[in-house]
C-alpha cells in the first residue's frame, strides 16, 4: 500500500517533518543513538540463505538494545546488509520487465522516494538523467514488496515508497571496483541535486547504497519488524554469505527512516565525540582532495560529508571515500579510529611509525565504537582504543562466525564452537572470505604498517621541537607589570587563587560550594570574553575518560603545519612539527618563530590596534588579521603567530579567543584552513578553561607569556618561593594535566581530535555574533553582541592606563571565588546568610521574606537566568483554594551530599527533617549506615529515602537498594560534570569506611564514568538491573543542563526511568577545580525547560517526572521551575546554611569552623543545626510558593506545570550590554495535539518485569526464602534473560534479612548463555553456577553471593584461552567469591570493595580502583592493570614474566607472594579447581609451592602500609 494515496497523509507528514525541526530550546542536531551491532559470516565464502535468516535472529536477539516510545510498534530503526543475491534479483527483476546482465555487471540499491507522486516522478527524472550522464545505463526500477500491518502509526505516516533501481555497468569500467566508484559518483550527484532542489518532500529522499556488491534493508523498525516488513527476506532465494545487522536506540522518537543503519559501509555502536571538528577539518581539506582513480569525479562527490547526517553516517562518508580512492578496508579504518599509540611502549616501532604518519594526515575520530564493516567480500569490526563498547564473536568447526554486542545471540551448539574471543581496544578482527580465513589483528597491522617506508619518510620530513636549537626570547618585559596584568583582566584574585597554586603545586585549584556570581553577559564589571563560554561534558550517551588512571589513550602531542591531500600517501606529508605539548614556554615560540629548516616559515600576525581606534578600529583589527592570514598562506608560510605582544597603553589587543576563531573560521569557509598552523601568543589565557577554549576554536599551540611574567612577579613578591624554571614547569604540569580532563569530560583522547571541535555553548552572545566568529556553536539566548565585547575590551584598557603619573595601577580584587566587598556580587553574601539563619532559627517569616527580597529583587545586579523573569498577570483566587502546604512538601527534596562530604551529624539532621516534611534526603554516592534504616523511638528516622547510584558504587549492597523508596542513578553532577571524585585515605575514618564498606585510611576513588553506562542502552540496562533488585523503588536518573539534554532526557524515559533530575551547573560541591565550578554546566531553567520541551514533543512527558536543583532558595524560584516543567524541586547549599553553613568554601579542606563539612570530631562538635530549623526553612519556602500560585490563580502545583505563557522577560532591568538577550526558546510552549499529557501520569510500567526469570526462581526458592532451607534448582538461561539473580536477591534480603542465609543456602545452576548483569547484587547465601559463557557486568555489586562460570563441559576449547564473561565485571562488588574458569574482558573487578576471585587472564583496566578483597588471575592481563587500585590484593601468575610493562605502578608495589599469603592462594585456588574444574588450576595446586614463585603480587602501596600497621 502507498501512503500517498491516504487521505490524510500530507498533513501526518507535515506534522511528523515539524516535530522533528529545531523549536524552542529542542535542537535534532543533538540527537544521539547507540544500539546493537553484529554479522554472521561464512569464513569460506559460502552463500546461503541460512546465512540470512541467522543475521534476522542475530537483529531479534537484539532488540533489548533497541528502544521504542510513545508509539509502542515503532523502533528507532533496524536493518540488514548482505550481498548481491543475483539469482533471486534477476527472477524478480524479470517479473517487472527487467533483464540482468551476469553478477558484477550492474549495480543495484534500495532507495526511499517521496509518497507525492510528481515528486517521486522528479527525483526518479533526476536520478535517471545522472545515471545518463554518467555513461552508465538504468536498467528500470522494481516496488519493493512490503507489508506495513505490523509496524507503528509513527512508522506508517512517514513511511516512503521503496523502490530498486538497476544500472548496469559500462564496457569501458574495467571491473567491478571501478564500477562501484561510478556507482558512488552517481550517488553522490543524485544526492546533492535533490538536496538542492525545491521539492516539498525531499528528505524522504535516500538511497540506502548503490553498489554491484551489497545491499541493504533497513528503516524505521523494530528488529523483530524487519523480516515481516520487506517480503523479500521471507524468500529463500535471498543468499549471502555475510550479513551485518544493526538496531538502533535513540534518544529521541521522531520519525527518521534514513538514520537506520547500517550504512553504506559500516554500522556503527557508540558515539563520535569530536565529530564538529572532524567534519570542519573534512571541509578544510576538500580543495586539495585528488585521486587518479577518481580523476575529475573528485568534485562530484562533494561535499564528502553528507549536512545533517548523523555521526555514523559521517564516518561511513569519509570512510567510503578512503576506501574507494585505493586504501585498504583496514588501511582506512587505522586512519579514522587509530588505537592508542602514543604511550604504548609495548607496540612495534613500524606500527607507531605508521600511526605518527597518519596523524599527519589528519585527526582521529574519537569516542566509544564498535564498528561493523564490509565492501562485501571482507567484513571486520573494529574498537575504539579505550574498548568501551562490547564486541565478542564465536568461531565455528565449521567455518561460520558470529560477532555481536552480545555473545548468544545464536543459538550454537557449543560442541561446534572453536573460539569464543572478544574485541580488544583499538583491534581489527577481520575475514577475508575470498581467501577463506580469518586474518589477525597482528597479521593486519603488520601487513599495513609496511605498506610504505613510513619511519623513514617520518625521519626525513618530521621535526620535533624538542630537537631545534635557539628559540632566545627577546628579553623585553612589561614596562609596567601590574598595568599589563590588569588590561588583560587579571585580579588579585587570579594571581592568589588560580596561578599561585598552580605554579606552586602543579595541580589545578580546588574550590567547593558553587557559583552565585552573575553570569558573564549580566555582570556589571568587564567580563572576559572566555567567561561567556561553557564547557559541554558527556553524559549516558557516551562516557568520560579517566585522564589520570587511564592516561595510556590520552595524548597532547601535535603535528601543526600545512596538511597534504589525504587519498594518496607521499614522504611529504609527514612535513609537520612535532610538539609535545602545545602550550609553548617562550623559548619554544622563538623556535617556531626562527624556524627554516625543511622550509617552515613562520609569520607574525599581530593583533592589536591603535586605542584611539574605538570600535571602529576594534573591527578593522579582525578584518585585517583573516586578509593577512590568507595572504600568509598563499606567500607559503607554514606557522601564523597571533600575537598581542606589544599591547600597551597606546594599542589594545583584540581578544585571543575571538582572533583566533574569527581566523580559524574564515580558512574553514575558504577551504584552506589545513594550509596552515595557528599559534597564539597571548598576554590573557592562564587558566585552563582559556587554553581549553583557544584550541577548541582552531589554535594549534598557545603561548600565555603574561601567565609566565606572573610568576616572576609573584616570585619576586616572594609569593612562591620555588626558582622560575621549577614553579613554570609546575604550572604547565597543572594546565596540560587540566586540558587532558576537560578533554575527557567529553570522552576524547587526544588533542588532535578535540581541535576545532567547539565543545562548547555561548551564554549570553548574540547569534550574529556566534555565526560570523564561532560558527557552529550554541547560543540559545541571545545577549551580548560585538559592540559590547568591543566595549568590555576597551574599558579593561582605559581601567589598566587611566591612572598616569601614579607610580603604578593596583589589581582589582576580583570576589569572583570569594565573597569580598569591593568584589564581583554573589547571591550568598553575609546579610541574605544572616537572614536566612535567624529567620529559621527563630521560625520568624519575616525575617525568611527580608530574605527571600535579598534573593529574589536582583533588579541592582541581575545574577541567574530565572531573575530577568516574571510572571504575568493572573486570575487571583483566595489562598485557601490552594494546595495544602503538606502536599506541597512533599515535592521537595534534598541534594545529594555524602557521608564523607559533610558531617554524619549533618547528614542525619537533613534526613530527619525531611522525612518529618514527607519530603525526601538522598544518600549521595556514600552510601548509608543500615542502622539509620531502624526508626528512632520518638517516631523520626534518619534514613534516606532517596539512595543514591554513583560511578564508585560506595555502599551499593543488596540492603542498601531494598531499603530505598527511590533509587538515583547520578549521571553528572552539576559542579563538576564530566568528572569523577577522591576521597584521600586520611579522611577515610572508620565510620565511612564501614558506610562504604572499605578499609579505614584507604583512598577512595570515584571514577569519571560509570563503568557500566557507555551509552543510553547501558543506563537501560542499569534501569534494568535496579528495578529488578527493588521493583517497589522508582528509578531516577541525575543529568545536568548542558546543551542537549532534552534529547538525553527523552532517551532515559524510553529507558524506563520513573524520574529525570536536572541538575543546574552552579550546583554545590564539596571539591571541584575552580573551573569546573566556574566554567561547566549550564543553569537547570535552560536543561529543565528543553527537557520538558522535548519530552513533550516526543509524547514521554507524561511517562516520567521532572525534578531540577541548583541553587533553589525560595518560593519564586520553585515557582519558576514549575513553569518550567518541574514536578519536584531540590534543595542543597540553602539548607546547608539553614543548618549553620556560613560559605567559607572551605569544605575540601576538612576545617568546616561550623562543624558542617568536616570529617574532624573536634570541628564536628560545632555543629548547631536541628532538623526544627530545616522544616521551618521549607514552611517558609512553602508558604512563599502558597502566595504566588494564589496571584496566578493555580489551585494545585499540577495545574502550573509547563505553563512557561505566565512567564515573560523583564526587560526593565536587562544589563545594557546584555539588550539582545532573548528567552523565547525558554519560554516557548511547545504545539502538541491535545492528550499528550504536560505532567507525569501514574502508569504501569512494571509489565517489562513480568518476563524476567528470577519470578521463575522465586518460586522455585520458596522453602529457602520462608525457612531459609537449603533449596538447589536448575534452569536453562540465554541472552534475554538480564539481571537474573538481582530480584531475587532482593527477595532474599525482604524477607530473610541481610546477611542472614548461610553460605549455599540456595543453589541456581544454569546452562546456556546468560545475559547481561548476571548474578547483579547477588546476595549471600545464593550461588550460582553456571556452565556455558556471560555477557557484560556480572556480579555487578556482588552483595554476599557466590558465582561459579565455567564453559560448557561439551566445548572443545581450552578454557584459559577463550572469553567466557564479558566486560566490567563484579563492578562495586562488596563481598563474595566468583570462579571464573576462562578469560574475562575489560576491567575485570573494577571497584572490587571485599571479593575473592579467581578468573584465568582478563583485559585491559583489570583490578581498576579496586579498595579491598582478593584477587588471582591465573593468565595474562591487558595493559593498565591496578590502575587506581588503593586496597586488596591481586595475585597475577605471570608465566611469560612480562606482566611489570602491562602494571600502572602509580599506586601499586609488586611483590613476590608473602608467607600470609600463600593460605588465600591455595583456598582460592583449592575451590577454583572444585567448582570449575579448571585444568590450569590443577595445574599449579601440583606444584604450589614452585608455582608461587611465578606469581606476582600487586599491592597498593598505601594499603600495604595499612596492613603492617595491624600486624
Amino acid at each position: 500500500m502507498r501512503f500517498g494515496q491516504a487521505k490524510h497523509y500530507k498533513t501526518l507528514l507535515m506534522e511528523s517533518s515539524f516535530l522533528s525541526k529545531q523549536q524552542g530550546l529542542y535542537d535534532p542536531q543533538f540527537e544521539h543513538d547507540a544500539c546493537g551491532v553484529g554479522f554472521v559470516c561464512h569464513i569460506k565464502g559460502e552463500k546461503s540463505n541460512a546465512i540470512v535468516k541467522q543475521g534476522i535472529e542475530v537483529l531479534r536477539r537484539l532488540s533489548h538494545r533497541g528502544a521504542v516510545g510513545a508509539d509502542p510498534k515503532t523502533g528507532d530503526g533496524a536493518g540488514i546488509l548482505i550481498q548481491i543475491p543475483h539469482d533471486f534479483f534477476r527472477r524478480v527483476a524479470g517479473d517487472s520487465k527487467i533483464d540482468l546482465p551476469s553478477p558484477g555487471f550492474y549495480g543495484t540499491g534500495l532507495v526511499f522516494l517521496p509518497q507525492e507522486d510528481q515528486e517521486r516522478k522528479t527525483c526518479k527524472e533526476i536520478f535517471e538523467q545522472v545515471v545518463q550522464e554518467e555513461g552508465q545505463l538504468l536498467l528500470g526500477w522494481r516496488d519493493v514488496p512490503t507489508d506495513n500491518a505490523d509496524i507503528g502509526k509513527t512508522a506508517q505516516v512517514t513511511q516512503p515508497v521503496f523502490e530498486q533501481v538497476f544500472i548496469e555497468r559500462d564496457k569501458s569500467l574495467p571491473d567491478d571496483l571501478a564500477f562501484e566508484r561510478k556507482l558512488y559518483v552517481i550517488r553522490k550527484r543524485v544526492e546533492n541535486v535533490i538536496r538542492a532542489s525545491a521539492l516539498g518532500q525531499k528528505k524522504s529522499f535516500y538511497i540506502t547504497n548503490l553498489s554491484c556488491r551489497t545491499f541493504i534493508y533497513k528503516g524505521l523498525l523494530m528488529p523483530e519488524q524487519l523480516a515481516p516488513f520487506f517480503l523479500d527476506l521471507k524468500d529463500d532465494g535471498v543468499q549471502s554469505a555475510l550479513c551485518l545487522v544493526h538496531s538502533r536506540y535513540s534518544t529521541n522518537t521522531f520519525p527518521s527512516w534514513d538514520l537506520s543503519q547500517p550504512f553504506r559501509f559500516l554500522a556503527h555502536n557508540g558515539e563520535i565525540n569530536t565529530l564538529r571538528g572532524n567534519i570542519n577539518g573534512v571541509s578544510a581539506r576538500e580543495r586539495l582532495l585528488a585521486s587518479d582513480l577518481l580523476g575529475t569525479d573528485i568534485e562530484k562527490i562533494k561535499p564528502v560529508i553528507v549536512p545533517g547526517g548523523s555521526d555514523s553516517a559521517a564516518i561511513d562518508n569519509l570512510f567510503e571515500l578512503l576506501v574507494l580512492s585505493g586504501r585498504s578496508l583496514e588501511h582506512a579504518m587505522m586512519m579514522l579510529i587509530p588505537a592508542a599509540w602514543e604511550h604504548d611502549h609495548l607496540m612495534d616501532q613500524p606500527l607507531r611509525d605508521f600511526y605518527t604518519y597518519h596523524a599527519c594526515l589528519m585527526e582521529p575520530w574519537d569516542g566509544p565504537a564498535a564498528i561493523a564493516f564490509t565492501d562485501g567480500k571482507n567484513i571486520g569490526a573494529v574498537l575504539d582504543r579505550s574498548g568501551l563498547r562490547p564486541a565478542r564473536y564465536l568461531v565455528t568447526q565449521n567455518d561460520f562466525v558470529v560477532m555481536a554486542s552480545e555473545v548468544g545471540v545464536l543459538d550454537i551448539d557449543p560442541a561446534g564452537v572453536r573460539v569464543s574471543g572478544r574485541l580488544e581496544p583499538g583491534k581489527i578482527f577481520f575475514i577475508d572470505t575470498e581467501s577463506g580465513c580469518i586474518i589477525k589483528d597482528a597479521q593486519i597491522k603488520e601487513r599495513v604498517s609496511r605498506r610504505s617506508p613510513y619511519g623513514q619518510w617520518n625521519g626525513e620530513h618530521m621535526v620535533d621541537l624538542n630537537k631545534l636549537t635557539g628559540g632566545v626570547p627577546s628579553g623585553k618585559k612589561h614596562e609596567n607589570i601590574i598595568s599589563g596584568l590588569k588590561a588583560f583582566g587579571y585580579s588579585r584574585e587570579d594571581l592568589k587563587v588560580i596561578v599561585k597554586p598552580m605554579a606552586l603545586e602543579a595541580k589545578e585549584p580546588i574550590g567547593s560550594m558553587g557559583s552565585d556570581t552573575p553570569h558573564a553577559f549580566l555582570s556589571r564589571k568587564p567580563q572576559m570574553l572566555y567567561s561567556y563560554f561553557k564547557q559541554l561534558f558527556a553524559q549516558v550517551t557516551n562516557p568520560a575518560i579517566d585522564s589520570i588512571r587511564e592516561k595510556l589513550v590520552m595524548s597532547l602531542e601535535s603535528f601543526p603545519g600545512p596538511g597534504k591531500n589525504i587519498l594518496e600517501e607521499a614522504p611529504q606529508h609527514s612535513h609537520k612539527l612535532r610538539v609535545a605539548n602545545p602550550i609553548l614556554t617562550d623559548e619554544e615560540l622563538e623556535k617556531i618563530r626562527d624556524i627554516s629548516i625543511h622550509d617552515f616559515r613562520t609569520k607574525t600576525i599581530y593583533t592589536f590596534f591603535d586605542a584611539s581606534g574605538g570600535r571602529e578600529g576594534f573591527s578593522r583589527a579582525l578584518e585585517r588579521i583573516c586578509f593577512e592570514a590568507e595572504y600568509a598562506i598563499d606567500k607559503g608560510y607554514s606557522f601564523i603567530i597571533l600575537s598581542d605582544r606589544g599591547a600597551d597603553k597606546d594599542n589594545i589587543a583584540l581578544p585571543a579567543l575571538l582572533a583566533v576563531s574569527a581566523i580559524h573560521q574564515y580558512l574553514v569557509k575558504k577551504t584552506i584552513r589545513s594550509q596552515v598552523a595557528l599559534i597564539v601568543e597571548s598576554a590573557e589565557p592562564r587558566e585552563v578553561h582559556h587554553l581549553a577554549l583557544l584550541f577548541g576554536y582552531g589554535a594549534d599551540c598557545v603561548n600565555p607569556y603574561l601567565a609566565y611574567a606572573a610568576i616572576e612577579y609573584l616570585i619576586t613578591e616572594k609569593e612562591i618561593v620555588l626558582d622560575f624554571r621549577s614553579a613554570q614547569k609546575n604550572y604547565l604540569k597543572a594546565l596540560t594535566d587540566g586540558i587532558l580532563k576537560i578533554l575527557s569530560k567529553m570522552g576524547i583522547s587526544t588533542l588532535r581530535s578535540y581541535r576545532g571541535a567547539q565543545i562548547f555553548e555561548a551564554l549570553g552572545l548574540q547569534q550574529g555574533l556566534i555565526d560570523q566568529y564561532f560558527t557552529g556553536t550554541t547560543s540559545r539566548i541571545g545577549g551580548t553582541g560585538l559592540e559590547g565585547i568591543i566595549d568590555e575590551t576597551i574599558q579593561r584598557h582605559q581601567d589598566a592606563y587611566a591612572q598616569r603619573g601614579v607610580r603604578e595601577a593596583s589589581l582589582n580584587s576580583g570576589g569572583v571565588y570569594q565573597w569580598k566587598k569591593d568584589g564581583e556580587f554573589h547571591l550568598w553574601n553575609p546579610e541574605s546568610i544572616a537572614a536566612l539563619q535567624d529567620g529559621t532559627r527563630n521560625n520568624n517569616q519575616d525575617l525568611y521574606a527580608k530574605f527571600s527580597r535579598l534573593i529574589n529583587d536582583q533588579s541592582a545586579q541581575p545574577t541567574t537566568l530565572r531573575s530577568l523573569l516574571k510572571f504575568k498577570k493572573g486570575d487571583p483566587i483566595p489562598i485557601g483554594e490552594v494546595e495544602p502546604a503538606e502536599e506541597i512538601m512533599k515535592r521537595f527534596v534534598t541534594g545529594a551530599m555524602s557521608f564523607g562530604s559533610i558531617s554524619g551529624a549533618t547528614h542525619e539532621t537533613i534526613a530527619i527533617a525531611m522525612n518529618r516534611i514527607g519530603g525526601k534526603s538522598n544518600t549521595g554516592e556514600g552510601g548509608e549506615d543500615p542502622n539509620r534504616f531502624i526508626p528512632l523511638p520518638n517516631g523520626d528516622s534518619r534514613r534516606s529515602a532517596i539512595k543514591q547510584v554513583a560511578s564508585g558504587r560506595f555502599g551499593v549492597t543488596i540492603n542498601y537498594l531494598v531499603n530505598a523508596d527511590e533509587i538515583q542513578i547520578k549521571i553528572a553532577q552539576g559542579a563538576k560534570p564530566g568528572e569523577g571524585g577522591q576521597l584521600p585515605g586520611h579522611k577515610v575514618s572508620d565510620a565511612i569506611a564501614r558506610t562504604r564498606y572499605t578499609t579505614p585510611g584507604v583512598t577512595l576513588i570515584s571514577p569519571p564514568p560509570h563503568h557500566d553506562i557507555y551509552s543510553i542502552e547501558d543506563l537501560a540496562q542499569l534501569i534494568f538491573d535496579l528495578k529488578n533488585a527493588n521493583p517497589r523503588a522508582r528509578i531516577s536518573v541525575k543529568l545536568v543542563s548542558e546543551i542537549g539534554v532534552g534529547t538525553v532526557a527523552a532517551g532515559v524515559a524510553k529507558g524506563h526511568a520513573d524520574m529525570i533530575l536536572i541538575s543546574g551547573g552552579d550546583g554545590g560541591t564539596g571539591a571541584s577545580p575552580r573551573s569546573s565550578i566556574r566554567y561547566a554546566g549550564l543553569p537547570w531553567e535552560l536543561g529543565l525547560a528543553e527537557a520538558h520541551q522535548t519530552l513533550l514533543l516526543n509524547n514521554l512527558r507524561s511517562r516520567v517526572r521532572l525534578q531540577t536543583d541548583g541553587q533553589m532558595r525560595t518560593g519564586r524560584d520553585v515557582a519558576i521551575a514549575a513553569l518550567l516543567g518541574a514536578e519536584e524541586y531540590g534543595f542543597c547549599s540553602a539548607v546547608l546554611v539553614v543548618v549553620g553553613c556560613v560559605m567559607l568554601r572551605h569544605c575540601h579542606l576538612n576545617n568546616c569552623s561550623v562543624g558542617v563539612a568536616t570529617q574532624d570530631a573536634v570541628l564536628g562538635k560545632r555543629f548547631r543545626g536541628r532538623p526544627e530549623y530545616i522544616v521551618n526553612y521549607f514552611r517558609f519556602v512553602t508558604q512563599e510558593l502558597r502566595e504566588i500560585m494564589a496571584s496566578l490563580g493555580f489551585r494545585t502545583m499540577n495545574e502550573m506545570i509547563g505553563r512557561a505563557d505566565l512567564l515573560e522577560l523583564n526587560t526593565d532591568i536587562v544589563p545594557p550590554k546584555a539588550k539582545g538577550v532573548d528567552y523565547s526558546r525558554i519560554l516557548y510552549k511547545p504545539d502538541v495535539p491535545e492528550g499528550v499529557g504536560c505532567f507525569c501520569r501514574p502508569q504501569q510500567q512494571e509489565g517489562w518485569l513480568d518476563a524476567a526469570l528470577d519470578r521463575k526462581l522465586i518460586e522455585m526458592c520458596g522453602e529457602g526464602l520462608q525457612k531459609n532451607r537449603p533449596v538447589k534448582i536448575s534452569s536453562r538461561i540465554n541472552n534475554t534473560d538480564r539481571a537474573v539473580g538481582a530480584m531475587l536477591s532482593g527477595e532474599v534480603c525482604r524477607r530473610c534479612g541481610d546477611n542472614v542465609l548461610l553460605e549455599d543456602t540456595i543453589i541456581c545452576q544454569f546452562q546456556g548463555i546468560a545475559g547481561q548483569s548476571f548474578g547483579a547484587f547477588l546476595a549471600k547465601g545464593v550461588t550460582f553456577e553456571l556452565e556455558g559463557m556471560s555477557n557484560d557486568y556480572v556480579g555487578k555489586s556482588l552483595s554476599g553471593g557466590k558465582i561459579i562460570i565455567y564453559p560448557d563441559r561439551r566445548a572443545p576449547y581450552a578454557a584459559e584461552e577463550n572469553v567466557i564473561i564479558g566486560n566490567t565485571t563484579f563492578n562495586g562488588a562488596i563481598s563474595g567469591e566468583a570462579y571464573i574458569n576462562g578469560l574475562a574482558g575489560e576491567r575485570f573487578g573494577i571497584r572490587n570493595s571485599g571479593l575473592y576471585a579467581v578468573v584465568e587472564g582478563v583485559g585491559d583496566h583489570g583490578c581498576e580502583y579496586m579498595t579491598g578483597g582478593r584477587v588471582v588471575i591465573l593468565g595474562k592481563t591487558g595493559r593498565n592493570f591496578a590502575a587506581g587500585m588503593s586496597g586488596g590484593i591481586a595475585y597475577v601468575y605471570d608465566e611469560d614474566e612480562k606482566f611489570k610493562e602491562r602494571c600502572n605502578a602509580d599506586m601499586v608495589e609488586l611483590d613476590e607472594v608473602q608467607e600470609e599469603d600463600k593460605d588465600t592462594i591455595y583456598y582460592l585456588l583449592h575451590n577454583h579447581y572444585k567448582y570449575t574444574k579448571s585444568r590450569k588450576a590443577k595445574r599449579i595446586l601440583d606444584n604450589l609451592s614452585q608455582e608461587l614463585e611465578r606469581f606476582v603480587r600487586v599491592i597498593p602501596t598505601e594499603y600495604k602500609c595499612i596492613l603492617e600497621r595491624q600486624k
